[in-house]
């Protein structure tokens, strides 16, 4: 598995706050069967002249040296485009030096120019991710495939599909048109984690959906491609029930 989206770099957002905790979360991803995982900061678009690039990097550096070879780590940042026409062509903005950069709106409202914006960047060179597109109150699919013509990326996070209530139509429906490219956990050391979405989806679905969501397409993201299209998903009688299972199965990092 690839995650390309996790707050594990310590001490520079709201997620992990040490290396300590860091390494907790991927010795468990590890024995998942993670092979890389991106540290994705977050950034405000409209203070990348100020981007902190090199202390991110020491730290980064420090977080490489103290955990094991496997997950592979990889450095990138989420960021927010709170500004428009903000130059995010330089490599140290992008998924491990990839031409992909993973972005997020508000989560009250998304802005009236969401799609130009994303075709700015993909015309501009770069391929914009779209973190979770669930999250964000106005967000429909048709605006879901107004961004994909655009030329932009949809990850979904681990947690939607047995979050909120109010949001599950739209779940469920942007993952039956097969509008979703593929998942990340964005855990923030909160027991995140794509091993039992995996697990769920190779149970309950197929495993190309397994292998498409969970690795082919954020792997082919790392690497300069094109993503590969995701046949729909449709949630049959039961699905929920298995996912809720697996996620509780799972012991909190504390008590292993």
């Amino acid at each position: 598995m690839i995650d390309i989206h996790t707050h594990l770099l310590p001490g520079v957002d709201d997620g992990s706050q040490s290396i300590e905790a860091s390494l907790a979360v991927l010795a468990d991803f590890a024995a998942g069967g993670v092979d890389v995982v991106v540290c994705t900061p977050h950034l405000d678009a409209s203070r990348a002249t100020e981007a902190p690039f090199e202390r991110n990097a020491a730290i980064f550096d420090q977080l490489v040296a103290a955990a094991p070879r496997v997950p592979k780590l990889l450095l990138g940042w989420e960021i927010m485009l709170d500004e428009p026409n903000v130059d995010l062509r330089d490599p140290h903005f992008t998924l491990g030096g990839s031409n992909a950069v993973l972005v997020e709106f508000g989560h009250t409202i998304i802005p009236p120019n969401s799609a130009a914006e994303l075709l700015r960047l993909r015309m501009s060179g770069v391929v914009p991710i779209v973190a979770h597109p669930e999250r964000y109150s106005n967000c429909t699919a048709e605006l879901v495939k107004e961004w994909r013509r655009a030329g932009a990326v949809m990850q979904m996070g681990v947690s939607a599909v047995l979050g909120a209530r109010r949001r599950q139509p739209l779940v469920q429906r942007l993952l039956a048109e097969g509008l979703i490219d593929l998942f990340a956990s964005d855990t923030h050391v909160d027991g995140r984690s794509l091993v039992p979405l995996r697990q769920w989806l190779s149970e309950t679905a197929t495993q190309e959906h397994a292998d498409l969501l969970t690795k082919e397409n954020a792997r082919r993201l790392l690497t300069g491609k094109p993503t590969l299209p995701v046949p729909p998903l449709v949630h049959e009688p039961g699905m929920l029930r298995r996912l809720r299972e697996l996620v509780r199965g799972r012991k909190p990092l504390s008590a292993r």
